[in-house]
């Protein structure tokens, strides 16, 4: 069995609603697993939930924004991992290609 922690002790520990949480796991923000009627979430998955739920109640981004950064920085690093590739094929392996 995985580390994980319910969705009730989230709610209480981080004081928000559950419907937040359940609105995270509908849109596929963060992954949940249900047994018993219980649905719980990874520890793997607690540093995403983290900075989703500081977006959401410091900086008031409501739930379409969030899907957007989240979707946003996926792809950035999947540009960073595929730039990464690219430059272990590169002849000039020792130069510093980061742009800033």
């Amino acid at each position: 069995m995985s580390d994980r922690i319910s969705r009730e002790e989230l709610v209480k520990i981080y004081n928000i609603e559950i419907t937040f949480f359940d609105s995270l796991d509908e849109s596929g923000l963060v992954k949940t697993e249900t047994e018993n009627n219980v649905k719980y979430l990874l520890y793997d998955e607690l540093p995403t939930f983290e900075r989703l739920t500081n977006w959401h109640y410091d900086l008031e981004v409501n739930l379409p924004g969030l899907e957007i950064i989240h979707n946003l920085l996926q792809k950035m690093e999947k540009l960073r991992e595929d730039n990464r590739r690219l430059r272990s094929f590169s002849y000039f392996p020792d130069e510093d290609w980061d742009v800033q």
